[in-house]
């Protein structure tokens, strides 16, 4: 900003822009509450069903997001305005009384060509008038003078870019529509964007040379603005996805200079979450720096980079700083797409992935190396759901869920310890977060959505895939399948209770993903206990034919039954498959798999407890190391379970159970007789489509 512009500066049109948009944050904080606290709040709680249950309520859960977005925006705006009016308004008050100042010593500014100014006498002595003496000054005055103008301008200069930069970035965050990125003032915002610039230019110029030091303030820089939308944007886009990838290639490698890795080994884990996070969080931006940020690092993974120790490929560097960070669903699924096709081109991925010199990528934990891309990736996915449910069911470029579900050659990648396939354990959570819409099925406070009809997809696609791999079936993702059924329980259960096995869902699939799953005793019980809320779930709302509930009750609880016999002694006399039945059962509470909606849901959960606290006292005394031997007496010995059940059944429809018109309801005897046989019936259902009758 120019001597003159300040000093004529009038800054009404700025403070009437404020006066505005104060307004206008008004009125979006009026319509963000409208929104939120009756459309939305209406829409959530409103019994819906077909396209509306997914179409209407998702497009109202976006406009009210869209409305919060706006009001945030505006409300930014506002403040950033605020604050450089207040600044400029002040700088020009100062200019004002620093040429006073001047003025009591003869001294006056006058600006110059280039927007520069100099400092002359007001008056010279020689054309004072006659009988007038001028001020004196001396030549430390005038440079004084010279001094505080030019701090002035320069603080006002600063004043008025800065708010153009953090403005013009706040609003290239959202290409369509309004950025979420919320500051109360400039001076925050243009500090993130100044400490971005700091961080990648330290890694630009040093990379893995610099010093602990360095290296321990630019992970303190991650840390504390990580959570920062531009902070995140400018210094993803600083660094540059080339950058990126080498600079993670160098630090991981053991033999950086500076000792750098050696000395801070304890801190890399905790810096490459930082990263990935603050690398997701910028994949969120719409900028146009973004957008050919995230295209060039697809490009980019699949080439190779050189190390001091080897060759790595990007997709292996990449993939380690995306197991934290909320990344962008189309970044995901494009690079996702990009990954699969790879290795279906390498067709053994694991001879180029876990080639010589193998070095240490992964910080995070003791025991990954970090060497196999799809572990990251697919964690990336699980924290990303509605990303996973696009890539679980694309099937162009290729199968995606088919290649991890089944085909792909998996390697370990923990050659230190025993254990689980990491990666297959990450490929069974991102199913999961594909078929239900959320993370984890055991957080704190998880709540579930109503399914979207490409969630129910991706269970359909999931569950035929699973089914055709047999006794292949991959034992890190019995746990994630089983979650998987609880959260369709009430699909699932229609399936395995319908009379005429005729059903959207294949009893065929069912029986067979179910036999896999209860080869393991927890799994198996976690399955049981989850159908058990759908379970009691349908007894619990089915007023309309309370005697179907209860045939379905038993059908379901007999299918289940069937699939554990198969799967725990194939052979009469066979030692069961999995040591883990030799374990001592213990009840843990398996929540949250109902809907938000459903409108019984803490009811649900105290009769589940009662049911399945029955069936492991029963499970407990009859599988001790070796399988029931005869399957005919496989629901004989679950009187118990199908006893409570009856119970709660009797007591949810005792008004309608003693009414003379329904024979065969009675508490003592035909609650239990029908119940037993349609456990019988859902047995003989289970040998069908197991092909065993």
């Amino acid at each position: 900003m120019d001597f003159e512009a300040l000093l004529h500066g009038s800054f009404s049109q700025l403070g009437q822009a404020i006066t505005a948009w104060n307004g206008v944050v008004g009125k979006l904080e009026t319509l963000e509450s409208d929104a939120r606290d009756d459309l939305k709040a209406k829409a959530d709680k409103a019994n819906w069903a077909g396209l509306n249950a997914t179409v209407s309520r998702e497009f109202i859960t976006k406009t009210a997001g869209e409305f919060s977005d706006a009001h945030t925006q505006a409300k930014t705006i506002h403040d950033i305005l605020k604050d450089t009016y207040g600044e400029l308004v002040s700088y020009k008050e100062q200019l004002d009384q620093a040429l006073e100042r001047g003025r009591k010593r003869n001294l006056t500014v006058t600006q110059t060509g280039g927007g520069g100014f100099t400092v002359t006498m007001l008056i010279h002595p020689d054309r004072a008038a006659k009988g007038h003496d001028v001020p004196d000054h001396s030549p430390q005055d005038a440079e004084q003078l010279r001094d505080d103008v030019q701090r002035i301008l320069n603080r006002a200069t600063e004043s008025d870019t800065t708010a153009s930069t953090v403005l013009r970035a706040i609003v290239d965050q959202a290409e369509v529509g309004f950025s979420g990125a919320s500051y109360s003032d400039r001076d925050t915002a243009i500090e993130a964007v100044h400490k971005a610039e700091e961080a990648a230019k330290l890694i630009k110029e040093k990379g893995d040379e610099m010093s602990p030091e360095e290296f321990q303030k630019l992970n303190g820089l991650l840390s504390s603005f990580k959570n920062d939308p531009l902070f995140q944007e400018k210094f993803a886009t600083q660094l540059g996805p080339k950058a990126t990838l080498e600079f993670w290639a160098d630090l991981s490698s053991p033999d950086s200079p500076n000792d750098l890795t050696r000395t801070q080994l304890n801190q890399l884990g905790d810096f490459q979450k930082n990263l990935g996070d603050v690398l997701g969080g910028a994949t969120q931006s719409d900028s146009p720096a973004m957008r050919q940020w995230e295209s060039n690092m697809v490009k980019l993974a699949g080439e190779r980079y050189s190390t001091r120790q080897g060759d790595v490929w990007g997709f292996q560097i990449m993939s380690n700083l995306m197991r934290t960070g909320d990344y962008d669903d189309q970044f995901l699924n494009k690079y996702g797409d990009s990954l699969v096709a790879k290795e279906k081109e390498m067709r053994l991925p694991d001879h180029y992935w876990n080639q010589p010199p193998k070095p240490k990528l992964n910080f995070i934990g003791d025991e990954e190396f970090g060497r196999d891309p799809m572990t990251g990736f697919l964690t990336a996915l699980s924290n990303s759901p509605d990303a996973s449910t696009d890539f679980f069911n694309s099937k162009e470029p290729q199968d995606n869920a088919q290649w991890v579900l089944k085909d792909r050659p998996y390697f370990d990648d923990t050659p230190l310890t025993d254990g689980p396939n990491e990666a297959k354990n990450a490929a069974g959570k991102a199913m999961f977060a594909a078929v239900s819409g959320v993370t984890d099925p055991e957080a704190p406070g998880m709540k579930f959505e109503e399914h979207t009809p490409e969630q129910r997809e991706a269970m359909k696609h999931s569950l035929g895939i699973l089914a055709s791999t047999g006794n292949d079936f991959p034992p890190e993702m019995r746990d994630s399948m089983a979650y998987a059924m609880g959260n369709h329980g009430d699909w699932v259960h229609d399936a395995m209770s319908s009379p005429l096995g005729e059903h959207e869902l294949d009893a065929g699939q069912l029986m067979e993903v179910s036999k896999q799953i209860s080869r393991n005793r927890d799994d198996y019980q976690t399955l049981t206990q989850v159908m058990h809320q759908s379970v009691v779930a349908d007894i619990l709302t089915e007023k309309a034919h309370p005697e179907d509930s209860i045939d379905r009750a038993g059908r379901t609880i007999g299918f289940l039954e069937e699939a554990r016999y198969q799967a725990t002694n194939t052979d009469k006399g066979e030692a069961l498959a999995d040591a883990s039945w030799n374990k001592t059962w213990r009840y843990h509470i398996v929540g949250g798999l109902l809907t938000p909606w459903h409108p019984v849901g803490d009811a649900v959960q105290r009769g589940v407890d009662v049911i399945t606290a029955q069936m492991l006292e029963d499970e407990q005394n009859r599988i001790n190391g070796q399988a029931t031997a005869d399957h005919t007496q496989t629901y004989a010995n679950r009187n118990r379970e199908l006893q409570s059940l009856a119970d709660l059944w009797y007591q949810e429809n005792k008004d309608w159970a003693e009414d003379p018109t329904h024979e065969g309801f009675s508490k003592d005897h035909g609650v239990y007789k029908q119940i037993e046989e349609s456990a019988n019936d859902g047995n003989k259902k289970a040998e069908g489509v197991a092909g065993i009758q």
